[in-house]
């Protein structure tokens, strides 16, 4: 962002919103027609997007900057947009008086939504880039290397393998008892996350043979031990249980793309420890449920 300026980072604008939406028109100058108030527009979303990178800040400079496009955009452009998004290269946040300019402009025109997007916004685009449209965008190859982490591969590589070859349909009517549902509402879990859960308890009884027996049970304990420090690690890092479980299903798997009965089987294995009590919390003694009123 201190490299890009004036031109140069309108330019860098330009071809990252080209790249992350098909709707977004990448406006230039043409003779004394001008930009008409617009560095650029969604077809979608009716955003207009006015672009402000000079190579030194100066107060008066934003205001007359703000205010002329803006100006600029409601005369030419009435009836193309209904957010105003003000974009800026300041790597350390908004600067001051801009904050008030959008707030001073969202009273004075109530009809319109103003935004503003800086460098956080700008990398936030940029990482939802594949890798080859990132490094078009940013015009330099990014030593990114496929990065296979986890236990899955060592420890867990023998139970997955059993369990793709030996997973058999799951029993609709198994039943199924109630403590696990109440850890699910203890932990908050939403209705994905318990869904895949309740699949993977239905054939979790697979995991307890395959490590039936003295030397297995050994193994098991390990793993299961695995678990529950990787969980406590997990907890101090993420706050959303769903972005806990995800992170454990990468701890399983690895973070690269496995094949669908691979990834049905890490569920098998992630519902056997948190049946076990391995990862997530349990509810204290006499804790209620709000949704069900199921006593654990």
């Amino acid at each position: 962002m201190s490299d890009l300026t004036d031109t140069a980072f309108e330019d860098f604008f330009h071809n990252l919103m080209c790249a992350r939406y098909p709707g977004f028109l990448d406006v230039r100058t043409h003779g004394n027609l001008g930009d008409q108030g617009a560095d650029g527009l969604t077809l979608h979303d009716r955003k207009l997007f006015a672009s402000y990178a000079p190579q030194t800040v100066k107060s008066a400079d934003i205001k007359a900057k703000f205010y002329s496009d803006l100006e600029k955009a409601k005369e030419k452009r009435s009836g193309e947009f209904g957010t105003f998004v003000f974009v800026h290269n300041d790597r350390r946040g908004m600067h001051p008086e801009i904050a008030t300019h959008l707030v001073e402009a969202q009273s004075a025109n109530p009809a319109l939504t103003f935004e503003q997007m800086g460098a956080r916004r700008l990398w936030h685009e940029c990482m939802r880039l594949d890798l080859d449209s990132a490094q078009d965008v940013l015009d330099f190859e990014i030593p990114a290397r496929p990065v296979v982490y986890g236990i899955g591969m060592d420890d867990l590589a023998p139970l997955l393998k059993h369990l793709r070859e030996l997973r058999t349909s799951s029993d609709p009517l198994m039943p199924l008892d109630n403590v696990p549902i109440t850890k699910m509402d203890f932990n908050c879990l939403d209705e994905e996350a318990r869904e895949v859960l309740q699949k993977g308890r239905r054939q979790a009884h697979l995991v307890d043979a395959f490590y039936s027996g003295a030397r297995r049970e050994v193994e098991h304990d390990e793993v299961a031990e695995g678990f529950r420090s990787y969980y406590q690690e997990l907890k101090t890092d993420w706050e959303e249980p769903e972005e806990v479980l995800w992170q454990l299903e990468m701890y399983v798997l690895g973070n690269e793309r496995q094949h669908p009965k691979l990834h049905r089987a890490a569920w098998v294995v992630l519902a056997h420890f948190f049946d076990r009590c391995d990862i997530f919390e349990v509810p204290p003694p006499g804790w209620t449920s709000p949704a069900v009123g199921a006593t654990a």
